[in-house]
């Protein structure tokens, strides 16, 4: 990762445009190419980005940063103050907590709740970028990629689209479905699914346990 702390203006030009005045900002460049710019307020949002896949070039005074859907992003450099760069190595992923992870397991072992005729190809598949949480196949055998959050929010919806342009380039696997699972999605992140072309599906944890506990209770009979 690169950490560039620079005064700099930031003009972007894509789906609007938009213009960051001089001043002092942090400049982050991760390993896979997205790069995001941060003031010292705003919380953790950056004020501006560019995801991956994208092309860097940099010149003494600029950076420009561009992509193939016709967005560019312009930092003009005035005076660079720090310029670090460290690789961080491989990251485990996030730890889900123990709802979560258990959501996933119980959906792993009967995803028809999902949609009828959904079975189960693997957990945990993985990809150069982390692993989906559940790879399956749905009745008309396409390839479905789900990810299961216990609240299902904007993030998740931006990392599901980071899989599936991974998963999509797979020829195997053919055309992929994205499926965001959550005990409860906000209405923001249902927007943004719906213009990303994922499907949100809503499940209760609790009925999922219920179906648990039962067929425990028959095995334990037999």
């Amino acid at each position: 990762m690169r950490l560039v702390i620079a005064r700099c203006t930031v003009d972007y030009s894509g789906r609007l445009t938009a213009h960051l005045p001089e001043a002092v900002r942090l400049i982050m460049v991760k390993e896979d190419g997205t790069l995001a710019i941060h003031s010292d307020g705003n919380a953790s949002k950056p004020l501006n980005w560019m995801v991956a896949p994208n092309v860097l070039e940099t010149f003494e005074d600029r950076w420009e940063v561009s992509n193939g859907k016709g967005e560019k992003l312009v930092i003009s450099i005035h005076e660079v103050i720090e310029d670090v760069t460290h690789a961080l190595g491989d990251d485990p992923g996030l730890q889900k907590d123990g709802v979560e992870a258990h959501l996933q397991e119980l959906l792993a072992s009967r995803p028809w709740v999902l949609e009828e005729g959904m079975t189960l190809i693997r957990r945990e598949y993985p990809t150069d970028i982390g692993p989906i949480d559940l790879l399956c196949v749905d009745g008309d055998h396409r390839t479905v990629a789900i990810e299961v959050k216990r609240r299902g929010e904007i993030d998740g919806v931006e990392q599901l689209s980071r899989y599936l342009r991974r998963l999509q380039n797979d020829p195997r696997l053919g055309p992929v479905r994205g499926m965001l699972v959550a005990q409860a999605i906000t209405p923001q992140a249902r927007v943004l699914a719906r213009d990303r072309g994922i499907e949100t599906v809503e499940v209760d944890y609790d009925g999922l346990r219920e179906i648990e506990d039962t067929e425990l209770r028959l095995f334990d009979l037999r």
